[in-house]
């Protein structure tokens, strides 16, 4: 079996854009995807959610404009091999343009084995609680509303996207805990906050009994992350989107970074580092809250890796719905029971859309035996 062909493309398919700070404009939101195209029919796939300002990303797919051509006439069942020869040697590369690599050839793997990837990659479970994951809205009413919608919806947890200013983020807390008293919270401040006023609201979402304190500071403000985490009780959880490498990740595991670990397949440049990041997590007695934001295809693979490494607490669904399954004929939806259940299709086991996909598409790229165009 080899590799014939490779087609790259960003979808930005948005009718509406949102945010998730009160400094950060409204974001484009796109998915790039990758198809490999075996000699034998068997065809590979894979997505990564992006989020730019002022326009879509085309970054991670550029990139792949190297690396494609090292996959051209490969045999995908050598996984190991091939993840070996992509990697990076002169200039780190965007861990979502190895995240595509990687997970288009292990959709392949589940394909041949007839197993959804979670399976294959050693899953016993197939279904996990799920959190309604907001944009930031306008004010603490439409957050109320919204929460009204989510218990309706099957939701019995909420993650809050908030202004990331620490006195308007806590109004909302309190009012939300004020008015529905059994729900589970959780409040992601994007990275905004300073060490004081990370500990000032650490120490108030606990008294709220909120489920963790995600994003206070920037993730790479390690020394800051240990005072958070010595000086509340609540559990702090990192934005997961900048340690990107394993040995950093693990060392933040050993040092006490944070409560909980977080990390994303996109982040961590696929499916396969993603599943060491959660396992070397469990190895160190602490879950993963592994990210699942973005289009059904990013969905997707995120959920099959907490579900083969079974130490993840939630599921994140991103809402809207119909902005995230675009051009996706499956779809991960919360159920009544505010549980979502892994696709059973083998490999990713995603039905995509392709002409919906076309539709939309603002950038492209194909890779074959006669060069990249």
């Amino acid at each position: 079996m080899k590799i014939e062909r490779a087609e790259l493309s960003v979808i930005g398919p948005e009718t509406k854009r949102y945010t998730w700070s009160h400094d950060l404009p409204e974001q484009f939101q796109s998915v790039t995807i990758l198809r490999l195209f075996t000699d034998d029919g068997v065809e590979g796939i894979a997505g990564v959610w992006n989020a730019a300002s002022y326009d879509y990303d085309r970054y991670t797919a550029e990139c792949l404009r190297h690396l494609m051509p090292i996959v051209i006439g490969r045999d995908p069942r050598e996984h190991t091999e091939l993840m070996f020869d992509l990697r990076p040697r002169v200039w780190p590369l965007p861990p979502g343009a190895m995240a595509l690599l990687d997970i288009a050839l292990l959709d392949i793997a589940g394909k041949l084995a007839n197993q959804p990837l979670y399976k294959l990659l050693g899953g016993t479970i197939d279904r996990i609680p799920s959190y309604a994951s907001t944009p930031m809205y306008e004010d603490v009413a439409a957050y109320l509303d919204k929460i009204v919608e989510f218990l309706e919806q099957g939701f019995r947890a909420v993650k809050f996207h908030t202004w990331c200013i620490a006195e308007d983020d806590l109004a909302l807390a309190h009012e939300a805990r004020k008015r529905f008293p059994d729900v589970t919270f959780m409040l992601d401040a994007e990275n905004n906050y300073r060490v004081d006023d990370a500990l000032v609201v650490a120490k108030e979402l606990h008294a709220l009994g909120f489920e963790w304190f995600e994003a206070p500071l920037h993730d790479s403000d390690l020394e800051g992350y240990r005072k958070i985490v010595a000086g509340s009780d609540i559990p702090i959880v990192p934005s997961g989107n900048w340690v990107q490498d394993l040995s950093l990740f693990e060392e933040c595991l050993r040092t006490g970074v944070w409560s909980r670990s977080r990390a994303d397949i996109c982040i961590m440049g696929g499916i396969t580092p993603a599943l060491e990041a959660m396992r070397a997590s469990a190895r160190a007695g602490m879950r993963c809250e592994l990210m699942s934001w973005g289009y059904t295809l990013a969905q997707a693979a995120n959920l099959h890796v907490m579900l083969a490494a079974g130490n993840c607490s939630y599921f994140e669904q991103s809402l809207p719905y119909d902005l995230f399954e675009y051009g996706s004929r499956t779809l991960i939806r919360t159920e009544v029971d505010g549980s979502v259940t892994a696709p059973s299709a083998p490999g990713l086991g995603v039905d995509v859309d392709w002409e919906a996909m076309a539709a939309k598409t603002v950038y492209s790229l194909t890779c074959d035996r006669t060069g990249v165009r």
